[in-house]
């Protein structure tokens, strides 16, 4: 049972989105700049392109049982003084199982079309992960963003596999993926392979 991390993309800066985080703006000043290689392939919609980015973009969904997400990828910063706010994705989320945001202020599960059900815990990355692991039957456990969750469960050395997307952009403020993470790669693997699009995707496989 792994624990993933996928198609997040950072900008050649290390910021994974920028600011201020809006509901108009969920990227802040990045807009979708970070995810336009996404965007274009047929991951995100009938009719994008194939090759490399769509072949790693894939990759998200097979073999995940249960996902784990920060306050600020659920919702706005304020989404917690809205009852109504069940995320930004609509009735049907693309997550399909079980899916766990960290906040300091809970709430009761909510039960969304398509297998999608979140829920709302205040505890540590690795408690998390634990509960995460028993909802996920034996299956992978996805951790979804934003950057401040995956950084700190890098740090605690939680991350079994990543892929990163670098985007040739410079961002210049935002939330950094790399802060505090000095050596990361004395415990991973890294491959990079370049794409036709302009991005660079890396992957970090744990080293025994």
């Amino acid at each position: 049972m792994a624990v993933r991390v996928h198609n997040m993309s950072i900008s050649l800066d290390g910021f994974a989105t920028g600011e201020p985080q809006s509901a108009e703006a969920p990227f802040g000043h990045a807009g979708e700049r970070l995810h336009e290689w996404m965007l274009a392939t047929r991951f995100w919609h009938e009719g994008g392109t194939a090759g490399v980015d769509d072949a790693f973009a894939q990759r998200h969904g097979p073999g995940i049982g249960s996902e784990i997400m920060g306050a600020h990828k659920f919702g706005p910063p304020g989404w917690q003084d809205d009852p109504d706010w069940t995320g930004w994705w609509g009735p049907n989320p693309p997550f399909h199982t079980p899916t766990f945001v960290l906040t300091h202020r809970t709430r009761p599960p909510v039960a969304m079309e398509g297998g999608t059900t979140f829920h709302f815990i205040d505890t540590s990355p690795a408690e998390a992960l634990e509960t995460a692991r028993q909802a996920a039957d034996g299956q992978d456990v996805r951790i979804g963003g934003g950057p401040t969750v995956v950084r700190d469960c890098l740090a605690a050395g939680l991350i079994d596999h990543m892929h990163l997307v670098q985007v040739p952009i410079v961002l210049g403020r935002g939330v950094r993926l790399w802060d505090g993470l000095e050596a990361l790669e004395d415990s991973y693997a890294i491959e990079a392979v370049s794409s036709p699009s302009g991005v660079t995707h890396l992957t970090f496989t744990r080293t025994a």
